[in-house]
């Protein structure tokens, strides 16, 4: 009989500069997102807060981010009343 011993070590470490690096890209992002939501939002929407709010929360998927981004860019303008 024969049985494999498999190990598997994750012994790395991350430089922290490439750590705060990546949580920048992310912050940019995120902060990139949720104006262009904002501002789409006051002309495509009723409610811009709202709008912003669903972009910052798709942000920390970054395709769904982009989707959002594209769908607010062809909606057609709000009928302002």
């Amino acid at each position: 009989m024969i049985i494999f011993k498999v190990e598997i070590s994750l012994n790395f470490e991350v430089n922290p500069m490439f750590a705060l690096l990546l949580l920048l890209a992310f912050l940019l992002f995120a902060t990139i997102i949720t104006v262009i939501s904002y501002k789409l939002g006051k002309t495509k929407t009723d409610n811009p807060r709202m709008a912003a709010i669903i972009g910052l929360v798709t942000s920390f998927f970054p395709p769904l981010a982009i989707i959002y981004i594209i769908v607010l860019l062809l909606k057609d303008d709000a009928a302002i009343v």
